[in-house]
């Protein structure tokens, strides 16, 4: 009898990841840390050098020993020549940026088809070009033909979307564990081929949902929206608690309680910002009113503009806090980035306050434990400290804008010793008011009734007593 022939084992598809900022950098370290070859390919020679070092072009944990591993391992190669990266791979996912067009809310999308057409005119082989970035629905579509009419003859090539859902500080986690996969517009042959890719994080729980092209270009910015929503909608309530006198971290507690809603992204405070949620939503309004989906426009209208009023609210408590000017007087501003974990500043509202108050006359002293040098090369007229230490002595007025645990763990019986006002903003509802209360500081929060400081005598007598 003669034994069934066994098919042949297929070898590891080498994989491509055009684009090397934050998402592309992460991800080309975790498909090598999952064992694949791959190639980073990026337009910026300085950047790919660092990358070659194994030295991350920005601060994300875990990342650089991530990209340290694989780099010397063999696993993980960088370069700038884009045809050398696509002739070698089988596999090529494009995680360029998609930034906010100048002078609209729509999505500049010239990075993305310029890496599509760039591996298609340089395919040798039949491939698999699988997009990552974050894409106004209808992309795919649009980038399918342009693949069709740039790739060479007689080359099979399929383009499909797997978008991404890191969040920045655990983007590496997200990448190695995703909570999901989707992949859209798939063939029976590309799907079986990013299943093999994906074969550890399916085989230790994550889903898989299988979708249209549509649907997948749609999954992330709905659910960034989703967030943003969320977030939009307690600091409305905030408004109201502020007015009535309510505790809005007391009542988010409340709803969290609801298994419907949850506790999570309810923080009521200075509102979001970075480098996704604020282009995202712009972007899906943008596309939505081409649609002609109008409802979803005026929804993620307001979600803006709610999280813009954010930041005045906190400058208005500032010019209150202060007597109604800035003028001359020094300000402590804790956070620079859009929030901890992370040396991003892209649309912060932290640093968007310090320009604020800054351009009101006020003398600025910023200090963040990471985003120091991205924010001084932003706003360089601010003033930047060294320590948390440094940035409030002498401070009339301090401003916690990121909730980094350095200043939510912070002594405040040590820094009153340092300021010239213990008056403190709490912009993101993060400081244990009752303790900073009791070390003598006027506690200003968002949405939260405020803990009256002691008398100016007990006080001095508490600071001194510790």
């Amino acid at each position: 009898m003669t034994a069934p022939k066994k098919s042949p084992i297929q070898p590891a598809p080498r994989i491509s990841v055009i684009g090397t900022g934050y998402l592309g950098a992460t991800h080309a370290a975790a498909m090598a840390e999952l064992g694949f070859d791959v190639v980073g390919v990026d337009t910026d020679p300085q950047k790919v050098e660092a990358l070659k070092e194994g030295r991350a072009p920005f601060f994300e944990p875990g990342l650089p020993e991530l990209i340290l591993r694989n780099v010397s391992a063999g696993r993980l190669t960088f370069t700038t020549d884009l045809a050398e990266a696509v002739a070698v791979s089988d596999v090529h996912f494009i995680c360029v940026g998609t930034p906010q067009q100048s002078g609209s809310f729509a999505a500049n999308l010239s990075y993305v088809e310029a890496a599509a057409r760039g591996i298609a005119e340089n395919l040798t082989h039949d491939g698999l070009i699988v997009g990552k970035s974050t894409v106004p629905v209808g992309t795919g579509a649009r980038l399918r033909a342009i693949v069709a009419d740039a790739a060479p003859a007689g080359v099979d090539v399929e383009l499909v979307w797997n978008p991404e859902f890191l969040r920045e500080g655990k983007a590496v986690e997200d990448t190695l564990s995703p909570d999901r996969l989707v992949f859209g517009g798939t063939s029976a042959r590309a799907e079986s081929t990013l299943r093999r890719i994906y074969e550890k994080p399916i085989a230790d729980g994550s889903p898989v949902l299988v979708a249209d092209l549509p649907t997948a270009e749609l999954v992330k910015v709905s659910a960034n929206a989703f967030l943003a929503t969320k977030i939009s909608f307690i600091n409305a309530i905030a408004e109201v608690c502020d007015a009535a006198g309510a505790d809005v971290s007391l009542l988010a507690d409340a709803l969290g309680h609801d298994s419907r809603i949850g506790r999570q992204f309810l923080n009521a405070g200075l509102g979001f910002g970075g480098g996704c949620l604020p282009k995202d939503i712009r972007a899906l309004m943008h596309r939505s009113g081409e649609l002609g989906a109008h409802a979803a426009v005026g929804l993620l209208q307001q979600v803006d503009e709610i999280n813009m009023g954010r930041r005045q609210r906190v400058i208005d408590l500032a010019l209150r806090a202060l007597g109604g000017s800035v003028l001359n007087r020094r300000i402590g501003v804790l956070g620079a980035a859009f929030k901890p974990h992370t040396d991003d500043v892209r649309d912060s509202p932290a640093l968007n306050v310090a320009a604020a108050l800054h351009l009101r006359g006020a003398q600025v002293v910023v200090y963040d434990p990471q985003a120091r040098h991205t924010a001084q090369r932003l706003f360089p007229t601010l003033g930047y400290a060294d320590s948390m230490a440094e940035a409030v002595t002498g401070a009339d007025l301090t401003i916690v804008l990121t909730e980094w645990d350095e200043f939510t763990g912070a002594d405040p019986v040590a820094l009153a010793g340092l300021v010239k006002g213990r008056t403190v903003i709490d912009g993101r509802n993060c400081l244990d008011a009752a303790a900073w209360s009791a070390a003598g500081w006027a506690v200003h929060a968002m949405g939260t009734v405020p803990a009256p400081a002691p008398l100016a005598d007990d006080a001095a007598a508490l600071v001194g007593s510790r």
